[in-house]
């Protein structure tokens, strides 16, 4: 009997159509077949695991996840011995810290697939560099050509990124999990930055930017921080190209600090084709399937060996190369048991406060109290 596997992943052709290419290999190589289906870029960010995990074999996650994944028992760690080795290699091929951020009491609960974190976007027929500094970034906001997604949680993600970038990066096990100063310094750049943006952006979702960015008409030139996305580099995605590069820098580090993004692969502990599901795992994670017909399908890797090509890179714009630095310079986001709920009500009071002028200090105080509150069960 022939084997059929379902997998859940995100509704973008970067995180659908690469699945949907390894997987036709995949069948045609082993006779296992993997349906996938899709979820919205906001369930993928906000909702729980465990639903999926009820009807599908194969999950792809956000690593934020992991604790509240862990509390709920619902997916399959990848520790069987007997793939020690393979995982082992996996895990040092992984770019930044991709492997890392499935690793959660001492368990790897999903296998890298993608890599991302806040870059660079820039329209190569607009201008002919992207901005260097975070001053250059304000002089394209002022010049109404700038655009950021400030959507929760994104906005939440820029606040991390410029404290990281001032080197105070935040703190994970708490009690406070921004620096007062270092908060307060970047909180006053986002609001100097938001006051000069179209005021969609808190509406906006990085794919919402891209597609503005992107149209025919737009005169939108850059933003200065936003999760990469691969597929924009492409000739022919849509009517204009964007490009991709290191984030400009706020401070005197260089492009570090950036707030952690990409997916894994996750297997349901429900399922009851965990071998199998497995197997797809480790492959569809390894440098064959990610510099092949991963890369080449649209996906955004996380193996090295698609970073590092040169045919990968051809067909991107140089998108993984010309933002390496800023990806393994990565910060790894807070991922305990309560943490998902204290990132959607600090990005809410975060756009909040932006939006009504509220303190600096009141802002980084009252969002450092509610992420103590997230660690009272874990501490």
């Amino acid at each position: 009997m022939d084997i059929v596997l379902r997998g859940m992943t995100w509704s973008h052709p970067r995180g659908y159509d690469p699945l949907v290419a390894c997987s036709k290999l995949w069948r045609e190589a082993t006779g296992v077949e993997v349906q996938w289906d899709k979820r919205s870029l906001q369930d993928f960010e906000a909702y729980p695991i465990e639903e999926p995990a009820r009807r599908y074999d194969l999950i792809v996650i956000d690593h934020p996840h992991v604790g509240q994944a862990t509390r709920e028992g619902c997916l399959k760690p990848f520790d069987d011995p007997a793939r020690a080795a393979e995982r082992g290699a996996l895990e040092r091929a992984s770019v930044g810290s991709s492997s890392a951020s499935y690793l959660w009491q001492g368990r790897q609960w999903a296998l890298p697939i993608d890599a991302a974190t806040q870059v660079t976007a820039w329209r190569p027929d607009l201008i002919d560099a992207p901005p260097r500094l975070w001053s250059d970034a304000l002089d394209f906001a002022r010049a109404g050509a700038a655009l950021c997604p400030m959507r929760p949680p994104h906005s939440l993600m820029i606040l991390y990124t410029l404290t990281g970038n001032l080197g105070r990066p935040c703190v994970v096990e708490g009690p406070d999990l921004i620096d007062a100063g270092a908060g307060a310094e970047a909180y006053e750049r986002m609001r100097e930055l938001t006051a000069l943006l179209d005021s969609r952006c808190f509406a906006f979702d990085p794919i919402d930017v891209f597609e503005a960015m992107a149209a025919p008409e737009s005169r939108i030139a850059c933003a200065p921080l936003i999760y990469g996305y691969v597929s924009y580099s492409h000739e022919g995605f849509r009517p204009r190209r964007i490009l991709f590069a290191d984030i400009p820098p706020l401070g005197r580090d260089g492009p570090v600090g950036s707030a952690l993004g990409g997916t894994g692969i996750a297997v349901s502990a429900l399922s009851t084709q965990i071998e199998a599901a497995s197997d797809f795992a480790y492959w569809v994670a390894s440098g064959e399937a990610q510099a092949g017909p991963y890369a080449a399908s649209g996906g955004q890797p996380a193996h090295a060996a698609a970073w590092e090509a040169d045919a990968v890179n051809a067909r991107v714009g140089d998108f993984y190369r010309a933002t390496r630095r800023t990806l393994d310079g990565a910060w790894l986001r807070p991922r305990h048991d309560g943490y998902m709920a204290f990132q959607e009500a600090a990005a809410k009071l975060l756009n909040e406060a932006l939006q009504s002028g509220a303190g600096e200090k009141e802002t980084i105080a009252r969002i450092n109290a509610l992420f103590r509150a997230s660690l009272r069960d874990v501490l």
